[in-house]
């Protein structure tokens, strides 16, 4: 469990300095080891915040199918920026474009590595009764 969550965080690292490679309004100070520190403060805002105002907000996420959780994601990237030295976004725009680039780089990398346990729906049971 701990490698999972150790594997999840400096992906999501990767994720945040791509971001921040790619946006000019978004940049990531002072090498590697401050990244994954970023990484780490975004995943807790994410985890304590992003919860409460995507519960809050779940009448404009759904008048707007969906598009608002791009602002929710702008916020929890700008308060991650808010809490930490080594992150800088300019704008609303540069952190509405960030939101979008992390949102969409985290479920591509979901996809192609998943990092969660599935249960398998089709077992295999050991002992079968054959009854011919």
């Amino acid at each position: 469990m701990l490698v999972r969550l150790f594997v999840r965080l400096v992906l999501l690292g990767v994720i945040i300095g791509i971001a921040a490679a790619i946006l000019p309004g978004v940049r990531v100070h002072r090498g590697i080891i401050w990244l994954a520190w970023v990484a780490l403060i975004f995943s807790v805002v994410n985890l304590v915040l992003g919860s409460l105002f995507r519960l809050l907000s779940l009448p404009l996420i759904a008048l707007t199918m969906g598009l608002f959780l791009l602002v929710v994601n702008a916020a929890l990237l700008a308060i991650t920026a808010g809490l930490s030295d080594h992150l800088d976004v300019d704008n609303f725009g540069a952190a509405v474009l960030g939101g979008l680039l992390i949102a969409t780089f985290g479920w591509m990398a979901e996809v192609l590595l998943p990092l969660r346990r599935t249960k398998s729906r089709n077992r295999i049971h050991r002992h079968s009764v054959d009854v011919s």
